[in-house]
């Protein structure tokens, strides 16, 4: 069965930090492009990170960030263990939402994950990420 399943959310005072993980199960995650998106109560949903698929003979993988996450999310893949992640750090109220990944199938254009229609190929339940002190 294909599946993703994110962990590592939870409740964090501002400026803490979290370690969110996508784990892939019934495909390998290195074939694909991930991305992470959110959506906090009574919004929009919206891009927050995506990595590209990563190549097989050198490990570079493309990534890419709203300017809100910039210098504060890293999103990182450990292929060995079929699992993407995102560090958060530094976060902020405006932070809180459920926290999914998505998975992409096919090429990835630059940042057009992160366009407000992008509509991946795949998705998880999600994880709650809920910053307040």
């Amino acid at each position: 069965q294909v599946q993703l399943v994110e962990s590592g959310g939870g409740l964090v005072q501002p400026g803490g930090s979290l370690r969110l993980s996508c784990a892939a199960s019934g495909f390998s995650l290195d074939d694909y492009a991930i991305g992470w998106f959110r959506q906090a109560p009574g919004k929009e949903r919206e891009g927050v990170s995506c990595i590209s698929s990563s190549d097989g003979s050198t490990y570079y993988a493309s990534t890419y960030y709203a300017d809100s996450v910039k210098g504060r999310f890293t999103i990182s893949r450990d292929n060995a263990k079929n699992t993407v992640y995102l560090q958060m750090n530094s976060l902020k109220p405006e932070d809180t939402g459920v926290y999914y990944c998505a998975l992409i199938i096919g090429t990835l254009y630059g940042s057009s994950c992160l366009d407000p229609d992008y509509e991946p190929d795949g998705w998880g339940k999600g994880t709650l990420v809920t910053v307040s002190s």
